[in-house]
């Protein structure tokens, strides 16, 4: 192959073999980020020219053109980089099932693969960094390789190996712990003493780091001359210790790392001794949680210097991770610790199924997580200890900053720290960084006076500092007479909040009338950041002008820019102050019926989106109920930027989708307020987040009521109905919809009588009373028909097909099910499509066709792991593995199992782990190991117990008796 275009071309067909790579891949992998004018064209040239190649060796349809580019078709095995990829997985893999040689033989077997750096020849960034990552997979093997070969006891046989490869990688600390390893076990303790020391002189020098803990255990166990690193030539260990249990597999799945610490300030001055103290306070040891509460009162900087000390910390002392949150103690409604948890939570990657709902629960799984890790939480704007004592780590390695506006000395261990004033000098840099320093150098006693007169607050500094720059010419001494002929000026500075009030006032009347309307207007609004349209609603005006009038209040400082979403889009927010300086001006400036008009907007808006984002998850406006609410909508092209991912929008979306929820309820717009909350189950079911689902529907439930409205009662009882079968309280769920269903009828309401059967059915049909579930299945089926709901349907083609599979009737089972899919695929939903076939799997599998079964779900579980969905992964593992048992394959069932185990432990769902394990103690039971089985039998037993799951743990037991006496 000539070097050149044609050789970066095949490099990234190569690399994405088999999948369609779009032509503007090839371009940036070329031309990474300059392509001339002619680009496309000579991409296809190129691509002629490799076919021409292919022909001459027989090849010539590999390359086919597949919009919006081209797929390069490789066989099994054709690929050295699949082929090393498989062959490292299946080593691996041998590995952790006790067979450390084979393991090894495979592994070996990879290596052998490379003939020389990853895309040798090839240019160009993109393909560069993907020759990077393959070169690190090869060195992670390398090194496996080395701890099963140090392990088998043929140290000496890999010393020159891995001297060769330590000289390439001189900064890989595994791989010079493995050098000193094999060293010592070599007879060679004081080269392998010598290589410490060359390791510590590198790493100081280089990077003014000491060597890491494992290093440092392992030079002291050498001088202590301790026998446990001694293995014999067999890989006999001399004596058990400590160093002997040296990884004899893979590396472990990488966890989660949060990094949700909000941006630095960059112009930050000041305040250096408060910073180095509360530095010193967070790294230093102990045996307990670090504490610190930065205190003051507000706009004083407590969140701005929490943030700055966070970032000088974070690299060198809390590498595992870093928390946030805003608790909002400030606000109306403060975050409460159970909501905050499950933040936290699913932020180090626990699903949502796998969160208890009590708020203990949820602290002791936090706990947990963040035993042993060096981690540092922030938690900003606290109300009080209770809100703060449940979320602090139980380990010595982690640290917490806290801000709040008391004291918070009832916290155990806490170091309060009090946030004061800047001093003068503090001050004036602070002036002179926005401002400049000549202007400031200019008019030294302007600037002390202005300092002076608003007290040397930081908030206050910041706006006058923004005035001044963004009217160059404007003197000092003018904005100081500004200020001075401000009414009842000095007294308001004097008394504590009143002065940041006439600062603000200040600005606010410097304000084009709009950008004061819009200001006034987003006072209505609670405390959490917004996006742009949400002005435009408020406004009622066109999205670009609402954005140009944010941008003005953000350039006075009454506004701050706290992010950017998905789309691109800014995000806005208040400091508390100043939202609570805009209500002020909207109380006095703006009538109720303005007012209650622009907060209705904002409402019809969310409602609107979050309907549009429904319709494109489902297909369609299937399984759901509306109601006559207004609706306020931005223009197409925006809701198709915002919706372009509407599940990701949703998630995204979700503290103010709920807010909107309590908002309407507080307005009294209880059809606005159901019609919400229903609709955001689209999101709380995909995502499990059932305590909002709860929530929301309660507080919704209070305010239909209270209007009297009958059909948004009846819609938010059958919403919760279906909350109560994801909680599997079956009964619950029946007595909830039973009164929906009554009113449905009454109102002759067909969609909702359809969507109350069909809770109905399944309630009983989980309680076991098939006679009653599947004639209501029957009337839901018709009922959704009639209504023109097909994912309706679907759905309940499927519930019904699976009574039809337990009493044998599969012919019957199998055409509703295909109906099924034929519904979901015509209308692209997913979310039914996956149930459906996974149903389809259990019909395979009772008629034998087990071969198609493994395909299907294999198929299936690529899809559930390409949209994140952790529970179902493990589910289908599970039953792919039972698909492999039946097929002979017992060793794949066993991967399987142990693969789906892993899933289940992680995402801690200790319910389904023990079902894992009673399962695969029955594939090792039947592959003679008896011990083994027995063990996972007696701890899923023991889980199945806690949890009170009886059935299960009477199947375990019954497998149980049944291998202790066979």
């Amino acid at each position: 192959m000539p070097p050149g275009r044609q050789q970066v071309v095949l490099g990234a067909l190569l690399l994405d073999a088999n999948r369609v790579v779009g032509i503007d891949h090839l371009i940036d992998a070329v031309w990474d980020d300059a392509p001339p004018v002619t680009a496309r064209r000579q991409i296809q040239i190129c691509v002629s020219a490799l076919r021409a190649n292919l022909t001459s060796i027989g090849r010539g349809e590999a390359i086919v053109t597949r919009p919006p580019g081209y797929l390069l078709r490789v066989a099994d095995g054709e690929s050295d980089v699949q082929l090393f990829a498989a062959l490292t997985a299946e080593g691996e893999a041998l590995v952790r099932s006790g067979d450390p040689r084979g393991g090894l033989a495979l592994l070996r077997q990879a290596l052998a693969l490379w003939r020389g750096p990853a895309l040798g020849g090839t240019a160009g960034s993109r393909l560069t960094a993907k020759a990077a990552k393959l070169e690190e997979d090869r060195i992670a093997v390398l090194e496996t390789c080395f701890d099963l070969e140090l392990n088998a006891g043929r140290h000496r046989q890999v010393v020159g190996e891995i001297s060769a490869l330590v000289a390439q990688h001189p900064l890989r600390e595994r791989l010079r712990s493995q050098l000193m390893l094999a060293l010592y076990r070599s007879g060679r303790q004081a080269e392998a003493l010598e290589a410490y020391r060359a390791t510590r002189e590198l790493l100081v020098d280089e990077l003014g780091l000491e060597p890491g803990e494992d290093l440092r255990r392992l030079e002291a166990a050498i001088l202590a001359g301790d026998p446990s690193l001694v293995v014999e030539a067999e890989g006999v260990p001399a004596r058990q210790g400590r160093e002997r249990q040296a990884p004899t597999a893979p590396p472990p799945v990488e966890t989660v790392v949060p990094l949700q610490l909000p941006a630095d300030i960059g112009e930050f001055t000041g305040r250096a001794g408060l910073v180095a103290q509360a530095r010193e306070l967070l790294a230093q040891g102990g045996r307990a949680t670090r504490v610190v509460a930065l205190v003051g009162k507000p706009g004083i900087g407590k969140s701005a210097v929490a943030v700055h000390v966070a970032h000088l910390l974070v690299e060198e002392h809390f590498p595992d991770g870093q928390l946030y949150c805003d608790l909002g103690g400030t606000r109306e409604h403060p975050a409460n610790a159970a909501d905050v948890l499950g933040r936290f939570l699913r932020a180090m990657g626990i699903p949502g199924t796998s969160i208890p709902d009590a708020e203990d629960e949820r602290a002791e799984m936090y706990r947990q997580l963040v035993a042993r890790k060096r981690m540092l939480v922030v938690l900003d704007d606290a109300a009080t200890e209770s809100q703060v004592r449940a979320l602090l780590p139980g380990s010595s390695s982690c640290s917490v900053v806290v801000t709040s506006r008391t004291r918070l000395t009832g916290l155990p261990g806490v170091r309060v720290l009090e946030v004061e004033v800047p001093s003068q000098d503090e001050a004036l840099e602070m002036l002179a960084t926005v401002v400049g320093h000549d202007r400031v150098g200019a008019e030294p006693a302007a600037a002390a006076a202005l300092i002076r007169l608003v007290g040397s607050l930081p908030l206050a500094l910041r706006i006058v500092a923004a005035r001044l720059s963004a009217r160059p010419s404007w003197s000092l001494a003018w904005m100081l007479e500004r200020l001075s002929d401000e009414r009842r000026r000095l007294d308001e500075l004097a008394h504590g909040d009143m002065m940041v009030r006439a600062s603000l006032a200040l600005t606010y009347d410097g304000l084009q009338v709009e950008s004061r309307r819009l200001l006034r207007l987003l006072g209505a609004l609670d405390g959490l950041s917004f996006p742009t349209w949400v002005a435009a609603a408020l406004l009622d005006e066109d999205v670009f002008v609402a954005a140009d009038l944010l941008e003005g209040l953000v350039d006075a400082q009454m506004l701050e820019i706290v992010a950017v979403d998905a789309t691109g889009g800014p995000r806005y927010r208040f400091h508390d102050l100043i939202r609570l300086f805009s209500r002020e001006q909207l109380e006095r400036n703006e009538g109720e019926g303005p007012r209650a008009a622009a907060v209705r907007r904002v409402v019809g808006g969310w409602l609107a989106l979050a309907g549009e984002a429904h319709v494109r998850v489902y297909g369609g406006d299937f399984t759901s109920l509306h109601g006559d609410a207004p609706r306020w909508r931005p223009s197409a092209s925006h809701v198709d930027r915002l919706l372009a991912d509407p599940l990701l929008w949703l998630e995204a979306e979700q503290q103010n989708l709920c807010s909107a929820v309590e908002t309407s309820a507080e307005e009294g717009l209880h059809e606005a307020c159901w019609d919400l909350a229903v609709t955001l189950v689209t999101l709380f079911e995909a995502r499990c987040y059932f305590a909002d689902w709860d929530r929301t529907h309660q507080r919704a439930l209070a305010a239909v009521r209270a209007a009297g409205n009958s059909r948004g009662e009846a819609a938010l009882l059958c919403s919760l109905a279906s909350l109560q079968l994801s909680w599997s309280r079956a009964r619950a769920a029946r007595d909830l919809v039973e009164p929906a269903l009554r009113t449905f009828e009454a109102l002759a309401d067909g969609q909702g009588v359809a969507l109350a059967r069909r809770n109905l059915a399944l309630a009983h049909h989980r309680l076991g009373d098939l006679d009653a579930a599947a004639p209501l299945y029957l009337a839901a089926l018709e009922g959704f028909h009639a209504s023109g709901d097909p994912v309706g349907q679907a759905w309940v083609l499927t519930q019904v097909a699976q009574i039809e599979l337990e009493s044998g009737e599969q012919e019957s089972a199998a055409n509703r099910l295909y109906e099924a899919l034929d519904i979901c695929r015509r209308f692209g939903n997913h979310r039914v499509e996956v149930q459906v076939r996974y149903r389809l799997s259990d019909l395979m599998i009772r008629q034998g066709r087990h071969d198609e079964a493994a395909e299907a779900l294999t198929e299936l579980l690529a899809g559930v792991r390409a949209s994140g969905d952790t529970v179902g992964e493990a589910r289908v593992l599970h039953k792919l593995a039972v698909v492999r048992g039946a097929l002979g394959d017992a060793g794949g069932a066993e991967a399987l199992l142990r693969e789906a185990l892993e899933v289940r432990e992680r995402a801690m769902d200790h319910g389904g782990a023990a079902e894992t394990r009673a399962e695969l103690a029955v594939v090792l039971a039947d592959r003679g190991d008896r011990a083994a089985a027995v063990s996972l039998l007696g701890r899923a037993i023991s889980t199945f117990a806690e949890r009170n799951m009886g059935a299960a743990r009477l199947r375990a037991q019954q497998v149980l008796e049944r291998i202790r006496t066979t």
